[in-house]
């Protein structure tokens, strides 16, 4: 690792691999929003396919696609806790490495060193940070554009780093942050190295304008869909006593209620609700029946958006 970038990153991953790829699987309800980033990110990170499709059905590359060429290779994923997004940004590696046919490294930016007190220490790391990427990458086209490797930067929470200027109380230290941020992803940009970078944020409006203004695509996550809760529940109680209608009616009870106009999202499914319905009829010492579902969602409540207050 570069000097300087110890304790910067968490566990970097390399992709394809089989534990991401179920994990890609696993995102059901997700798989358009995962298909359409996938294909933008891949003309993002690898130009040279867009510039083909428009030498062969335009018998050039287009002004059009030059404007392509020089977006900002950046993703705003958005939206409340719990509803997919940081768990997308974690694996879309995997998904844009078997579309692009190449190796994609995930490093995901961690906060640790954050808020030590030292002045200019944020902005010193982050710097670090791209200075990292951009040796690693910097070398990973052939001549004719084609990138044989691409990145992944992902920065969960990043409203904690690039919260907007424009807020009166913002710490000098922050806005040299948020600046600092701004030029590692300008100089990616300006070098054309085939990195996605990825900002994962509960509060959209916190994020600076400059930034939202880089962002090739904002992508707002919302909570599963009566559809997409009824996929999900098939999919993880298959094997059950429950019936297709049984299913669905689990769809409908996991929704907007009476004095809650929120329902479940895809982590209060996957990580709280199914699991809470096995190991209450493990107890019990019987099979996963509908009683058992509809006592256990009776008890187990949703998590309240981010900001609501009671």
């Amino acid at each position: 690792m570069t000097e300087g970038t110890e304790g910067l990153f968490a566990d970097t991953e390399e992709f394809p691999n089989q534990d991401a790829q179920a994990r890609l699987a696993a995102l059901v309800g997700l798989d358009e929003t995962v298909d359409r980033l996938v294909s933008e990110a891949v003309v993002l990170l690898d130009p040279s396919l867009v510039d083909a499709w428009s030498s062969r059905v335009h018998g050039q590359v287009i002004p059009a696609v030059d404007a392509l060429r020089d977006r900002t290779p950046m993703f705003i994923f958005a939206g409340d806790v719990g509803v997919g997004k940081t768990e997308v940004a974690e694996v879309l590696g995997q998904a844009i490495s078997r579309a692009a046919d190449a190796d994609v490294i995930l490093y995901p930016l961690s906060l640790t060193a954050r808020g030590r007190g030292a002045v200019g220490e944020m902005t010193t790391l982050l710097t670090r940070a791209f200075e990292r990427v951009s040796k690693d990458f910097g070398r990973t086209r052939r001549a004719d554009g084609k990138a044989v490797a691409m990145g992944v930067l992902l920065i969960d929470e990043a409203d904690a780093l690039a919260q907007s200027r424009e807020l009166a109380q913002m710490h000098h230290e922050d806005r040299a942050g948020v600046n600092a941020l701004l030029r590692g992803i300008d100089g990616m940009r300006t070098d054309r190295l085939p990195v996605l970078t990825i900002l994962c944020t509960n509060r959209l409006e916190a994020i600076d304008p400059a930034v939202q203004r880089r962002a090739a695509a904002v992508q707002v996550f919302e909570r599963p869909a009566l559809e997409q809760r009824a996929a999900l529940l098939a999919r993880l109680l298959s094997g059950t006593k429950l019936q297709t209608g049984d299913i669905d009616d689990l769809a409908r009870a996991t929704g907007d209620a009476e004095g809650r106009g929120y329902g479940y999202t895809y982590s209060d499914l996957r990580q709280r609700l199914v699991p809470e319905i096995a190991l209450t009829a493990y107890r019990r010492g019987t099979a996963i029946d509908m009683t058992i579902a509809l006592e256990v969602i009776a008890r187990t409540s949703p998590t309240r958006p981010f900001g609501l207050k009671d």
